[in-house]
């Protein structure tokens, strides 16, 4: 018997609504916790006497809760290390483990600086965001009919939502990367979803004595196997991204895991339900 995605689309927009609004009142009480990309801090640019590595001066951060430090390598031996606003004294205490636990080094550069990016990456995300769910409207509005374009950007914005309302309501702590998952979230979300607008369109052709809702179930059926496969083989390499990939991509792995997992369930259970019930209205 095939499953009834269409009868039971109260649950899954109930579902969706449950967690929506809770990240949402998460936003609203306490907000993103903004990384040091979002609100500056404290720059030193060190210049070590002997080869060393990254996560030699990550294990010395760590001491004094820094680990989520940004650490890049600008040359041989040299390295720019940002990281939270620091006190004068904290800084000293961390100039001194490093030379203590590492060797001596040479201080090129020490100040504090504001936020990086902040204004300015989070306008250009809007616009980003703004213009591509434009374009992806049009395309869709053109390729297939206006209700599935209107249904497929709704469905991105329930993923973008939930991911941010859950780093919302977790306090992770978020950088850069966070806005480059949700682009990406944006984009496979949306393959997902034209997957199965596709087979809809085709069964429409093809079958005349069908009802709509169960030609809706059995297309979300006859895709169902491809739309798990493939989100479960990238699935894998995110969560060994997430695992084994190192503080610097956690926000971004762990943006996209939860993004890959709304993205299928909203492609799923939402886009194609709530297209059955605007189309029969």
């Amino acid at each position: 018997m095939r499953f009834d995605f269409v009868g039971r689309s109260r649950l899954w927009f109930a579902l969706s609504a449950g967690v929506i609004l809770v990240g949402l009142l998460a936003l609203l009480l306490q907000g993103l916790n903004l990384g040091i990309d979002f609100q500056g801090g404290t720059l030193l640019q060190l210049r070590f006497d002997k080869a060393i590595t990254i996560d030699a001066i990550r294990d010395v951060l760590a001491i004094h809760n820094l680990e989520k430090s940004y650490i890049q390598e600008s040359d041989e031996g040299t390295f720019i290390i940002r990281t939270r606003d620091l006190s004068d004294e904290t800084r000293r205490d961390v100039l001194a483990a490093l030379e203590d636990e590492i060797g001596s080094y040479q201080i090129l550069r020490t100040e504090r600086v504001g936020g990086v990016i902040s204004a300015e990456l989070r306008n250009n995300a809007y616009i980003a965001l703004t213009i591509s769910a434009l374009l992806m409207l049009v395309y869709i509005a053109l390729r297939f009919e206006f209700k599935f374009a209107v249904v497929g950007i709704l469905a991105l914005i329930h993923d973008v939502l939930v991911t941010v309302g859950l780093f919302a309501l977790f306090r992770v702590e978020i950088d850069s990367t966070f806005v480059a998952a949700i682009l990406t979230i944006v984009g496979y979300s949306i393959n997902a979803t034209i997957v199965i607008f596709d087979r809809i369109r085709e069964n429409l052709k093809q079958s005349r004595k069908e009802s709509l809702a169960d030609l809706v179930n059995r297309s979300i059926s006859e895709t169902l196997t491809r739309s798990i496969n493939t989100s479960a083989t990238t699935l894998f390499a995110v969560v060994a991204l997430l695992l084994f990939g190192g503080e610097t991509t956690k926000v971004f792995a762990l943006a996209l895991l939860i993004g890959l997992i709304s993205g299928t369930y909203s492609s799923i259970f939402l886009a194609s339900p709530l297209w059955y019930l605007w189309r029969t209205k």
